[in-house]
This record gives C-alpha cells, sequence and structure tokens, in this order.
C-alpha cells in the first residue's frame, strides 16, 4: 500500500513537479506593509463566505472588499472579516467594478453564480487582478476560451476552484496510472448521482430593498425578477446546465487529471427529465460518451437518486474509505491489469483485482484529505512566484467544456458531435455551434477581443 504521509511530503517538497513562471512587468502583488496579499471577495453567498472564512484564517492576507448584489451578504461578510484575527472592516457594495477599479486590490476571489464566472475574471485580468475563480469555469464555450485568452495576455494567475488537482492522494492515482500499474485504460466512468428536486415558479414581484436584480441577472437576458431564479438557477440554461456542470466537474476534472486527457474526438448524449412540473430545463438523467480514441469516459448524470451519498465530511479528513457503491461522487477507471475507484474531496482510491473466494483483493490504497487548504495555499504561493497554479483556468476550461459538449449534444436531440482537435469547436454542426457562444445583454458582455 501507498504510504500517505511519506506522498505528502514528496509533494510538499516539489520532487517530480514541473514548474511554468508567467513572466510579468507588473509587480507581482501590493507592497502592503506586512508583505500580504491584498484581496476582494466577489459573491458573498454560501460559497463565497466559506471561501472568505478559510483565507481569514491565514495571517498572509488582507481583505479590502466584499462585493455582492444582496447588500446584506455583502456587510455580513464584511462583519466576518472584521470579527476575525485580522481584525479588518473591508468596504462593502454591491458592483464588482468597484473592487476591481482599487489599485490596492491584488487578487479577487469570484464566487458568483455561474453565469458571472467568465465576466468576473476576464474584467479582473484586465484590471491587473489575479483571480481564484469558483467553478465551473465557464458558461458557454467560447467564453471559456477568453477566460485562457485573457489570463495569458494579462499574465495574471488564475486558479479554478477544483481542489483535487491540489490533492497529493489524487497526484499519487495519477502516477500510479502513469507507470502503468493499472495497466491500459480503455474504459472510465465519470459520476455525479444525486437527489435534487425541481424548483417551483413564483410569481414575478419587485426585487427585495437592498437587492440589485439587474447586476445579479448581468449577461443573462433581461427579465422581471421572481424568487423562484435565486434557487432554480442552477437548472436554467440562461444561469448554468444542471448540476453535473456545476458540481460535477469537479469529478471531471479529476478524471481528466489522473488520465493525462484533453479533448475527445467526439461527444454523444442521450438524455430527459421525467420531470416536467417545475421551472429545470437541464436533464434529470443523462449518459454522455466521450471518445478519445482509445479510452471511452461516460458521463453519468442523475437528479433522482436521493440513496447515492456524497462523500461526507468524516470521510474527507479520515482514513476511510467512502462506500464505493453507493459513492455519489465516485470515478471508476478500468485497467487491463485492475479497476481503480477513486473519490473527489477526500475520498481517496483503491484498486481492485480478480476476488478470489468472492472476498475482495484490494492491490493499492490511499486515504485522503478535504484540499481546500492546499488549493489556497497553492493560489497564493503562485501570486508571490508567478508560477502557473495547480488548476491553472485552461485546465478547468477543458474540463468545463468536456460537459458543455454534453450538454449541447442533448439539446440539440442527442447528435454526436464532432470536435475539432485545435480549436476546440464543432465540427460540421451549425445548430450545435449556436449554443457555443451566448448573447449577451448589455453593458455585460463579453467582448471579442480581451
Amino acid at each position: 500500500m501507498m504510504n500517505r504521509r511519506h506522498f505528502i511530503k514528496q509533494t510538499a517538497l516539489g520532487i517530480g513537479a514541473g514548474v511554468t513562471v508567467l513572466q510579468s512587468s507588473s509587480s507581482v502583488f501590493g507592497q502592503s506593509a506586512n508583505n500580504k496579499v491584498n484581496l476582494g471577495v466577489i459573491g458573498c453567498g454560501g460559497r463565497g463566505t466559506q471561501l472568505l472564512g478559510d483565507f481569514l484564517k491565514r495571517g498572509d492576507i488582507n481583505v479590502l472588499h466584499c462585493c455582492d448584489p444582496f447588500l446584506d451578504r455583502a456587510e455580513r461578510a464584511g462583519k466576518m472579516a472584521e470579527d476575525s484575527p485580522l481584525g479588518q472592516r473591508p468596504k462593502v457594495g454591491q458592483d464588482l467594478r468597484t473592487v476591481l477599479d482599487d489599485p490596492a486590490v491584488d487578487a479577487v476571489i469570484c464566487a458568483t453564480p455561474d453565469h458571472w464566472h467568465a465576466l468576473g475574471c476576464i474584467w479582473a485580468c484586465q484590471a491587473g487582478k489575479d483571480v481564484y475563480t469558483e467553478k465551473p469555469a465557464s458558461h458557454s464555450p467560447w467564453e471559456g476560451q477568453k477566460m485562457v485568452e485573457a489570463a495569458r495576455k494579462y499574465k495574471r494567475i488564475v486558479q479554478h476552484g477544483t481542489q483535487c488537482r491540489s490533492a497529493p492522494y489524487c497526484m499519487a492515482a495519477r502516477e500510479y496510472i502513469a507507470s502503468g500499474k493499472l495497466g491500459a485504460v480503455h474504459s472510465c466512468k465519470v459520476f455525479n448521482t444525486k437527489g435534487m428536486g425541481n424548483p417551483q415558479w413564483s410569481p414575478e414581484t419587485d426585487p427585495p430593498a437592498n437587492f440589485d436584480w439587474d447586476k445579479w441577472n448581468g449577461p443573462a437576458s433581461e427579465k422581471k425578477y421572481t424568487p423562484a431564479y435565486l434557487g432554480a438557477w442552477h437548472d436554467l440554461y440562461e444561469y448554468s446546465s444542471g448540476d453535473m456542470i456545476n458540481d460535477g466537474v469537479h469529478q471531471t476534472d479529476l478524471a481528466r487529471m489522473v488520465l493525462g486527457r484533453e479533448l475527445p474526438n467526439s461527444v454523444y448524449t442521450y438524455g430527459f427529465r421525467n420531470d416536467a412540473s417545475g421551472m429545470a430545463e437541464a436533464p434529470e438523467v443523462f449518459t454522455s460518451l466521450c471518445d478519445y480514441g482509445d479510452m471511452l469516459m461516460t458521463l453519468e448524470f442523475s437528479s433522482s437518486t436521493p440513496y447515492l451519498l456524497k462523500i461526507d465530511p468524516e470521510v474527507r479528513e479520515s482514513d476511510m474509505f467512502p462506500l464505493w457503491q453507493q459513492c455519489a461522487t465516485r470515478i471508476e477507471i478500468y485497467g487491463t491489469n485492475g479497476m481503480m475507484m477513486l473519490g473527489r474531496h477526500g475520498g481517496g482510491w483503491q484498486v481492485f483485482l480478480r476476488p478470489q473466494s468472492r472476498q475482495p483483493r484490494v492491490a493499492d490504497a490511499l486515504h485522503g484529505r478535504f484540499p481546500d487548504p492546499e488549493h489556497k495555499e497553492n493560489f497564493l504561493a503562485c501570486i508571490r512566484s508567478r508560477a502557473l497554479p495547480s488548476a491553472d483556468i485552461e485546465q478547468g476550461h477543458r474540463s468545463t467544456l468536456l460537459i458543455q459538449y454534453a450538454i449541447i449534444s442533448h439539446r440539440v436531440g442527442g447528435q454526436k458531435l464532432r470536435i475539432h482537435p485545435q480549436d476546440e469547436t464543432i465540427l460540421d454542426n451549425p445548430e450545435a455551434m449556436k449554443l457555443f457562444k451566448r448573447e449577451y445583454r448589455k453593458p455585460y458582455e463579453v467582448p471579442d477581443n480581451v
């Protein structure tokens, strides 16, 4: 069995790791008196405040801004910072451009709904800020490309919020497969199977006091406010494309990481929605086939399986493995020598061989830990060193792109999409290419020339 402590020590020392450094004529980060990185938080909902709370535990940052269209959320986040050991009272507001216009801000945390990720990231890069952006990278393939373009043009550090790329146990899984111990891999199954309802419509009304609906709606089309949008946006194509892209991108990214895969040759999806009683547009269940020539990857999604379990905190922070057969967020990798079961966010991995006397045979295994702290550490270290972060935006874009292809295939009636190996476009399918880029609402437009 692999020794977890030994591998973590080797990884911390950087053994075997290649590093790419971005050269920049601008200052590396703000030269505050205590040499801390000055952060702005954009999006102060559940995930935004989680990220803020974790960053506030560190001693090497200042929080200068907390921003959210819900002013009450921004105020709450500001109070968190003020009450933390840092003892700072950041500026609070509703317009992210105020954060980006502040020359003292070195980097921003972008934890908005999905449809804002690309525009927030690109504007931040243009303003000379580094970015920690939540997953998924983008709302459409085209704007994901623009995020990568902006990061490179302005020489910005952009860390995508797929933390498993900073996890030692995931790096070990990648090395195990690359060493050939699993044999040739011809099949991989990526699961995101949970229990999620179908939100119901509510009447149009005026937005609440202290809530800027126009800024929240942002790049999406002009529409009246209804509270239902705030609970249903994950399943509406204006804002996202369902839980597979909003959360399952963690597993898709991890599968790509350990297998070393980039673009598939083609993607085909079959899916449907049985429960059409509410607002949800994204499919309730689908299977997508991603053809890599010598390997087939399937994306297995369901939102109607409440008996399947996400990897819980007890597993994440202990030497335990998930109950694999009911793990909602597992990856199955089939090699010619054995099968690897791999879990995200501290789930660890086990390699199973042919059983003997009906008893499981585990050839190798490694427990994990939830790599949130390592991911933030990597981001801040790269701000200082200008090395590409572990989850650089190009990798985040490619993993998001794979699910975007799957959803586009579903939306055009389950057509098989052939993928251009260089420019990522969909070949010979004008109908599918109409979904490659969204229509933007002024002034919330991702520019053609970033």
